[in-house]
């Protein structure tokens, strides 16, 4: 089995958490403990969406409630393209050129951006075009993984996506080392009761 981790990094630097070290004296000795106290936000590393990340259009679903099937081992079809800084809006055309297959499983992987990280571009210079997000509803996806999304008017992708039950993993690294068109992606968050965003660990598996 081979597993790839499309998980971004928490740096220290974000202040995200704090270690504090305290003595601990007991029968079988003296040592020092580390504790962490973490404070981030839900947007922090790579992070999971689900459709109640927009109030109006809550399914029910959150990070303590989501049936683990909808999150782990997903059959995934993986895209790639290729867009630079600056390349603007990736299509349906362009989607379905890339696949291989008439429809997609469970999850859809889409790496826009080559070997280029998401922060390694102008700010939501290549997005998806509404094309391209309704033929991701009709492809009957649950979960969406990608390095592109809204453009920087905001143009409606995630409301159209959470419309559709799709949840949505935002700021994955690594995806340009998925050599298959197909994988499984496991996306777990931590077992927050409510959260509908928070920071996932995201892994593709290949036999």
């Amino acid at each position: 089995m081979k597993l790839v981790d499309l998980t971004l990094q928490v740096s220290l630097k974000e202040n995200a958490l704090t270690p504090k070290r305290f003595p601990v004296s007991g029968v079988g000795g003296d040592y020092i403990g580390i504790l962490y106290d973490y404070h981030y936000g839900g947007m922090v590393s790579t992070y999971i969406d689900f459709p109640g990340h927009i109030e109006h259009l809550d399914d029910g679903a959150d990070a303590a409630n989501c049936a683990l099937e909808k999150l782990y081992r997903v059959p995934a079809n993986v895209i790639h393209l290729d867009c630079a800084s600056g390349f603007g809006a990736v299509t349906a055309d362009m989607l379905q050129a890339r696949l291989d297959t008439d429809k997609p499983s469970g999850a859809l992987v889409i790496n826009s951006l080559g070997k280029r990280r998401f922060d390694e571009i102008e700010h939501r210079s290549v997005w998806l075009a509404n094309d391209a997000v309704e033929w991701i509803v009709r492809s009957g996806v649950h979960l969406l993984v990608a390095d592109i999304y809204e453009s920087s008017e905001l143009h409606g992708v995630f409301p159209a996506l959470f419309e559709a039950g799709i949840s949505t993993v935002c700021n994955p690294v690594n995806l340009h080392l998925l050599d298959c068109g197909k994988t499984w992606i496991t996306a777990l968050p931590l077992k927050f009761e409510s959260a509908t965003q928070l920071p996932c660990r995201l892994l593709a598996e290949y036999p």
